[in-house]
């Protein structure tokens, strides 16, 4: 299949109200954890020639932000993406980089006290956008955004993020940043034709309003809305398995979805992965941006390629409707 022309250049995006310009696609690294924590479940083991090239091509295919986590391998990934970068001969900032802070079992200090961790890991690259990475944690959202926004003063990180934040934790995020001179710049969600919660719980409207930049991540629903699981079932054999028990449990309820993706696909002479996240990233204007992963360069290159087209109205809301049926 015709895969749409690498762009000479991309339509960056403001994170959020910040000035920090981002491709609408970025790249999420869980992938290069080094097959620790969780991470073993989901991804495979990646040398350091792979995940080299998959961010070399990334960066060739327009593509300007990364997205990691402390949790990510505890470093093993910020450790894998510096690597990478300095591979690519990218230097501080000519990249964004965003990480996240695990709030765990710790208090909002610990924010403070892991941020020289962070930024050993990044290996002399800086952070760009720090994360709470889940909203659960022993301090207050409000100490948690009082510890960012010193950090923020300091000039260790340039703006605050937030992870699987509800509308109202959102909100008190924002609120609280915004006695420091400050706004909440994303919320990271799980957000895909197939997952479309945050349209119903608040969280879409709430960023609309405030001007925070949604980041979806697993926007391709682990490989689901590719197709290729439906065209070959078997594929599901080799795949670690949480992976493979969450798109088994999507599978025959997503295929009318995946038969119209190819019907498109067809049309703009790119892939349904492409089409899926063309959706994503134009449907709600420039709201909200996306981070597919990648185990290799093709599937970058491939996800960079959804930034070349635009999608017709009509070709939007066609896909929005039959959507809706199965979320």
């Amino acid at each position: 299949m015709y895969m749409a022309a690498i762009p000479k250049s991309v339509r960056h995006r403001n994170l959020g109200s910040s000035d920090i310009k981002i491709s609408p696609i970025g790249l999420g690294t869980w992938q290069f954890s080094a097959a620790q924590g969780l991470s073993t479940y989901f991804w495979p083991t990646l040398a350091d020639e792979v995940t080299n090239e998959i961010v070399e091509t990334a960066l060739d295919h327009g593509i300007n932000w990364f997205d990691t986590a402390e949790m990510y391998g505890k470093g093993r990934s910020e450790q894998a993406l510096a690597l990478a970068l300095r591979e690519a001969g990218k230097s501080n900032g000519e990249v964004v980089i965003a990480t996240k802070w695990s709030p765990a079992f710790r208090t909002a200090r610990s924010i403070k006290n892991t941020i020289a961790e962070r930024l050993r890991c990044l290996a002399g690259y800086s952070i760009d956008l720090h994360q709470i990475h889940q909203p659960i944690s022993f301090s207050s959202i409000e100490a948690e955004m009082e510890a960012m926004a010193e950090l923020a003063a300091a000039g260790m990180i340039r703006a605050v993020g937030v992870s699987n934040f509800s509308a109202n934790q959102m909100r008190r995020a924002h609120k609280a940043l915004a006695r420091r001179g400050l706004s909440l710049a994303s919320n990271q969600v799980k957000y895909s034709l197939l997952d479309r919660r945050i349209e119903r719980n608040g969280v879409l409207d709430t960023a609309k309003e405030l001007g925070i930049t949604i980041i979806a991540y697993s926007p391709l629903e682990m490989g689901l809305l590719s197709g290729k699981f439906h065209d070959n079932p078997e594929l599901l054999l080799n795949t670690p398995l949480l992976r493979k028990m969450i798109v088994r449990k999507k599978l025959r309820k997503s295929h009318s979805l995946i038969e119209l993706l190819k019907v498109c696909s067809e049309s703009y002479n790119v892939t349904p992965s492409q089409i899926a996240l063309n959706w994503l990233i134009n449907f709600h204007g420039d709201v909200v941006v996306a981070i597919p992963g990648a185990t290799k360069a093709s599937h970058i290159e491939q996800s960079a390629g959804a930034m070349n087209f635009n999608l017709s109205d009509q070709d939007k809301i066609q896909l929005d409707e039959v959507s809706r049926q199965l979320d």
